[in-house]
């Protein structure tokens, strides 16, 4: 009975160490594949050859379906501008100027990285169901309560994520995505 608590022991521990390690990995080796930009973050590599392992299995435990770069960009914003983290029972302004793309969108995911369920059906901001400034600037609020014009709703969602993409973008975007004027998050009330 010893010999066998002793090798259950081991395995638990070396299961325990791996999915560790693993997790270490992915968390911090895959963080230098990725730039910022204010509170959004891309990577140079998603839906390149370029991206390796690590990166490769980060997105698909985010469950992004990743486009090749030349037809799609990624940012991710889990902070504020402030560098606070998105929380669901906040509300917050995300607002800039249009993004240079072809099309473009900001959606909302939860912790589990899905749609944020909600009684509307409203996920996600883009040129279609937005109105614009007359310069071209947007405001969309992200928070609690019903959607309305310009507004995502969080439902119950404890913390959040924004996901911004930019489909065909300008040559400017793909070459310095630091260098881009991306929306600003600010929070608004709690």
């Amino acid at each position: 009975m010893r010999k066998l608590f002793r090798y259950v022991s081991i395995l638990v521990l070396g299961v325990a160490l791996g999915a560790g390690s693993l997790w270490t990995t992915i968390r911090f080796m895959s963080e230098s594949q990725f730039v910022t930009n204010g509170p959004w973050r891309t990577s140079l590599a998603t839906g390149s050859e370029e991206a390796g392992p690590y990166l490769r299995l980060v997105i698909a435990l985010g469950g992004l379906l990743a486009l090749k770069r030349e037809e799609a960009i990624y940012f991710v914003a889990a902070t504020d501008s402030s560098g606070e983290p998105l929380r669901g029972a906040c509300t917050y302004r995300v607002r800039g100027a249009q993004p240079r793309a072809r099309w473009w969108s900001i959606t909302a995911y939860g912790d589990d990285f899905y749609l944020i369920p909600n009684d509307q059906g409203v996920y996600s901001a883009s040129p279609a169901n937005l109105s614009l400034a007359g310069d071209e600037r947007f405001v969309v609020d992200v928070g609690p309560g019903p959607a309305g014009e310009n507004r995502i709703p969080t439902g119950a969602a404890r913390h959040f994520d924004l996901t911004l993409r930019l489909y065909n973008a300008g040559p400017e975007v793909a070459a310095d995505p630091t260098g881009i004027e991306l929306p600003a998050i600010e929070k608004v009330g709690c």
